[in-house]
């Protein structure tokens, strides 16, 4: 199969042309600037339902069937916008941009050009700013639902110069509930009318028992990776592509969380907050395997599948006991972060897959959660 064809089915599917009844809108709450907030619904007929809003095209819920068809919230988030809008919300399901991810010293020169960004991870820049990053904007939504299932598409317009990224940004994700599956697809989009660095991730936290649950070490992970981008003592990449053979990072056959992440707890990551360097997909095929995430108390299956060169893999390792949705307390390294992305800091790596969108082209990317019960 071609890439073209190949696109055009990825397009294809997610069409949202045959018009029936739309997920409803229903009120989330006012933001501390007195924009209204909406949250959507969506539903496939195996059991998953997955609920979104509108402020940072944020994933609230991810509801979804265990081995004997009982469905438990199994992400991490608050259960009112005020949590979503507090100094404790660690990213909580949002999509992150416009650069996901750290950049280095909050700077990076392009086509001649100097641009500092603000410090919110010192001493460098972390997943698109402080005040206007995509996780804390209002988006608007478009609701849909079409033969292939249910689904939001959230639009977004970031100025140019906005937390200092050159070029107005026209941005779009899309979620999509097939039908007859327990699948979550999402699909990014974006033009701009001057290069810009682009990289978009969705930050949710996994806990296939549930959140809530004490603890992620038990969950079995396997990553579809022989490498990946080693970082300085501030978890930016030195530039350098290492195998993961003979170190914790390891996760080629499936292995247990827990199992070797003592062996990190003493170095800058804390834990696991590490790059993968994914294999490359298969033929023409545009879409590769990532990552596995399974947890057998359940038997709730993950997989995740991308267009994506890397994953970044996060261990919870600054949760740290906050109260969460439901009254309940996320204990450190009670989830897991498993972002599809571009590699970190990749505006200051050539050596890197770009991440510099320019005039005239389109950005596409599509993260598939795809879950499973055995």
């Amino acid at each position: 199969m071609s890439r073209l064809a190949a696109s055009l089915i990825m397009i294809s599917f997610f069409s949202s042309s045959a018009w029936a009844d739309k997920p409803v809108a229903e009120a989330f709450g006012t933001t501390e600037g007195g924009e209204s907030v909406e949250i959507y619904t969506l539903k496939s007929s195996a059991g998953l339902v997955a609920r979104v809003m509108t402020r940072g095209a944020t994933l609230v819920e991810l509801h979804v069937p265990d081995r004997r068809g009982r469905t438990a919230d199994v992400i991490l988030g608050f259960d009112s916008l005020a949590g979503y809008e507090s100094e404790d919300n660690p990213y909580f399901g949002c999509t992150t941009g416009r650069v996901c991810n750290r950049t280095a010293k909050g700077k990076f020169t392009l086509d001649g050009k100097d641009y500092t960004l603000a410090i919110n991870n010192e001493p460098n820049h972390l997943h698109g700013g402080v005040e206007r990053s995509l996780d804390k904007v209002v988006w608007r939504a478009r609701a849909f639902e079409n033969k292939r299932g249910q689904g939001v598409t959230f639009s977004y317009s970031s100025p140019d110069g906005e937390e200092g990224y050159p070029g107005t940004l026209s941005v779009q994700v899309t979620y999509m509930v097939p039908k007859d599956k327990n699948n979550l697809n999402i699909r990014y989009r974006a033009t701009t009318d001057k290069a810009t660095p682009v990289n978009l991730t969705n930050h949710a936290y996994f806990n296939l028992s549930g959140h809530g649950s004490p603890t992620v070490l038990d969950h079995v992970l396997r990553i579809n990776a022989d490498s990946y981008t080693p970082t300085d003592d501030t978890l930016i990449p030195t530039g350098k592509v290492e195998s993961v053979e003979g170190t914790a990072l390891d996760f080629r056959k499936p292995t247990k969380i827990g199992k070797r992440i003592g062996e990190l707890t003493e170095t800058a990551a804390l834990g696991y907050d590490h790059n993968y360097v994914l294999d490359k997909p298969e033929g023409d095929n545009p879409m590769r395997m990532a990552a596995m995430l399974f947890d057998q108390e359940s038997g709730r299956r993950l997989r995740i599948v991308t267009t994506e060169p890397g994953i970044q893999f996060y261990s919870g390792n600054f949760l740290d006991g906050l109260s969460g949705k439901d009254g309940k307390t996320y204990a450190k390294r009670s989830a897991c972060c498993l972002e599809t992305q571009h590699f970190p800091d990749s505006i200051n790596h050539p050596s890197f897959p770009s991440t510099v969108l320019r005039p005239g082209e389109t950005f596409h990317s599509t993260t598939q959660l795809k879950f499973t019960a055995e």
